[in-house]
């Protein structure tokens, strides 16, 4: 036995080998990347249920295609996923051809191309949410109308900035401030533009405590923030199980398109308010959303190999869902500083804030900024109200465009 070439055929073999090759610092420069998410995940607790799970999966598929390339040994195959997505290839979305090929990474993304685990995340969010500040004050609808604005706006940007229109519509959707919306939406339109969409919806939901405030201080009066609220109304069982419903029987005869996530959303809501399915609630609050959490984050972040990634169309992605972000909170505060005058200043303008979709995060920023104007101000559950029927927006906003452009 030759030992030199034996240890010539293990460097060759080995990932630090591929360090040196044509191509090999992108993969590094996405592992940099990764180990920086893990740092926020971690460290600085942002969105880290999902943040780590996206950001090893980063890891993993940019270590694996170190290692083993686009062959039968990595954990995720992007020429597999070309080919699924091209009409004119024998495999044109065939699952058969991902399960028989393709590493683990591909099998656990069959789930989010096939829209199964964002479906799964909203019968879990519908479990946990409770629609009684909604229903006891319908007008929150129209704050979390208005705070769909942003996604229209970034659309718009998209395409002046060269995007396709199924590629801007899945950009636009960042301003839902919904991640498994904007997975649920990207992946029916845009695809290969998942990773990026995905991290930058979850970071910027991560970072609404930053982004916010500044916007609410900028467009609001201390007069109005100070705006105390009066209680609502207490809202019956009847019609807490009577609205999901309703409104699942409204919305997906309207549009179609909406019914896996706006049908799980409200089924999810329907077991936590009927009184007779505590099992199946806290199956899905719990156990269940723990385990698509998982499988969600880590096959979200296979799809950020380096040599899709790293492009200028990644950073435009980036400003892009920060401006449709941005703009999503201004159009929540402009119609509440609307609401604050029509009521003769009944309405506290902060609220408004609170109807992008990150549940409940945005409607406890509403509620902070609103206590440093005003002490004894609780705003939190009239915030709710614009909150969740933020969700309902950004499903309905996420249906409309997949109506348009599929």
């Amino acid at each position: 036995m030759d030992i030199l070439e034996t240890l010539k055929t293990l460097w060759e073999s080995s990932g630090f080998h591929s360090f040196l090759i044509e191509g090999g610092w992108k993969n590094l420069i996405m592992i940099a990347v990764s180990c920086v998410l893990l740092y926020l995940g971690i460290k600085k607790k942002f969105e880290p249920l999902l943040l780590v799970g996206i950001a090893f999966g980063c890891l993993l598929v940019n270590l694996s295609y170190f290692t083993a390339g686009d062959t039968s040994d990595a954990l995720y195959h992007v020429n597999l996923w070309d080919n699924f997505l091209n009409p004119e290839h024998a495999d044109y979305h065939s699952y058969g051809a991902i399960m028989a090929h393709g590493g683990l990474l591909d099998i656990l993304y069959i789930g989010v191309k096939a829209g199964i685990y964002p479906s799964l995340i909203f019968l879990g969010v519908g479990a946990m949410t409770d629609f009684g500040p909604l229903i006891s004050n319908p007008k929150s609808l129209l704050l979390g109308a208005a705070a769909q604005m942003g996604v229209f706006l970034a659309f718009f940007g998209a395409v002046c900035l060269g995007f396709t229109g199924n590629e801007a519509a899945s950009i636009g959707i960042i301003g839902g401030a919904d991640g498994p919306t904007a997975i649920f939406l990207t992946t029916r339109l845009a695809p290969h533009l998942l990773g990026p969409i995905a991290i930058a919806a979850y970071s910027y939901m991560a970072l609404i405590p930053m982004i916010q405030p500044p916007l609410m201080k900028l467009l609001t009066t201390k007069k109005e923030r100070e705006v105390k609220m009066e209680q609502t109304r207490v809202v019956s069982k009847t019609e807490k199980i009577i609205f999901p419903i309703i409104v699942a029987m409204f919305v997906i005869l309207l549009l179609p398109s909406t019914a896996p996530l706006v049908g799980c959303l409200m089924l999810g809501n329907l077991w936590r308010e009927c009184g007779v399915t505590e099992r199946l609630s806290d199956t899905v609050q719990n156990a269940l959303m723990n385990i698509v959490t998982v499988f969600l984050g880590i096959s979200v972040g296979a799809t950020t190999a380096a040599d899709r990634f790293l492009s200028l169309e990644t950073i435009k992605i980036v400003v892009l869902g920060l401006t449709a972000f941005c703009f999503s909170t201004v159009g929540g505060l402009l119609v509440g500083k609307i609401m604050y005058a029509v009521t003769g200043g009944k309405i506290n303008p902060l609220i408004g804030s609170a109807g992008v979709s990150a549940v409940p995060m945005a409607a406890r920023v509403s509620q902070m900024e609103g206590q440093k104007a005003n002490p004894s101000n609780f705003l939190l559950m009239h915030a709710m109200g614009p909150n969740v029927a933020g969700v309902i927006g950004s499903a309905i906003a996420a249906g409309f465009l997949l109506a348009v452009f599929k």
